[in-house]
């Protein structure tokens, strides 16, 4: 089977084991849309040649025809989703570690060049996620409208039960 024929893949990357329950947050979301997803651990401090590697790997399958997303759980001082924003073209969504959500200023600066969207929430960067990967994929797609539609069907329940 050549990647081509493979379902688009969002790769849950984080610095340390430290950040697996944010990273499962966000793997529920991609669940939700049946979107198929693997988790790494890589330190772009501690192991810099293997995220490289890494990065590198998952690029050569985006380029072989596989759509892919690299999603960067970070803690503290967040290289990691600089350097795989400056290593791959791939589209890069970074979402600070539950622990670290108060201190993003990390994953907002970045050099000129370096560029990666910004997340706060696991929900949200999954569903990030899945609209970079539904373009091109109306099934995906579809999916992506019926959950906002389910969001919105809330506001609306909400508003008829407060009206009575």
């Amino acid at each position: 089977m050549t990647c081509a024929l493979k379902p688009p893949l969002a790769v849950i990357m984080m610095g340390s084991k430290s950040d697996a329950e944010t990273a499962k947050k966000v793997i529920e979301t991609l669940n939700e849309f049946g979107i198929a997803n693997e988790m790494r651990v890589a330190s772009a401090h501690k192991t810099p040649e293997n995220a490289i590697s890494i990065a590198k790997e998952y690029e050569k399958q985006s380029k072989e025809g596989r759509k892919i997303v690299i999603i960067a759980v970070v803690g503290m001082s967040n290289a990691l989703s600089g350097m795989l924003a400056g290593t791959t073209s791939l589209p890069i969504v970074t979402i600070p570690n539950s622990d670290n959500e108060h201190d993003i200023f990390s994953c907002l600066r970045m050099p000129s060049g370096i560029s990666h969207m910004t997340i706060l929430g696991a929900q949200n960067a999954g569903l990030a996620a899945a609209k970079i990967l539904a373009t091109g994929d109306p099934k995906l797609g579809a999916k992506v409208s019926e959950y906002q539609k389910k969001v919105s069907d809330k506001v609306f329940a909400a508003d008829d039960e407060l009206r009575g």
